[in-house]
């Protein structure tokens, strides 16, 4: 299975945080299953953090890029593409780096873990 961590869910990954259901995060940890982590993600790890809103991620923020290989996720970097189809997509949610997460989910045939059920008016495979 081909995953796309939404933001939360990599943060309460890395932070063995228990909102994220076991089922999810036994599927995330299979073997059989390729997480993918999106630069966008990364990117807004960066901006809450140094807002004050994320301090969990002290531990790890300053070396995003190991923590995603440490735990053996692989990196999405975002494309021409993913910004055009991020662009275009119905204005049913308005965060920019959920709609970026969304595009590539779609973009990419990957299955988007996320409680937020928002995602679904994208049409887009959504695990929780």
């Amino acid at each position: 299975m081909r995953l796309l961590l939404d933001t939360h869910v990599f943060l309460w990954f890395l932070t063995g945080n228990e909102i994220l259901p076991l089922p999810i995060r036994t599927t995330i940890a299979d073997p059989a299953t390729e997480p993918f982590v999106s630069a966008a993600s990364t990117w807004e790890i960066s901006i809450k953090y140094n807002q004050g809103r994320l301090p969990t991620a002290t531990r790890f923020v300053t070396d995003l890029e190991g923590a995603v290989l440490r735990h053996g996720f692989l990196a999405m970097p975002i494309t021409i593409r993913d910004g055009q189809r991020a662009g275009g997509l119905p204005l049913h949610h308005k965060d920019p780096f959920d709609r970026m997460l969304i595009a590539q989910a779609l973009g990419g045939s990957l299955t988007l873990v996320s409680n937020e059920h928002i995602f679904d008016r994208y049409g887009v495979a959504r695990l929780w």
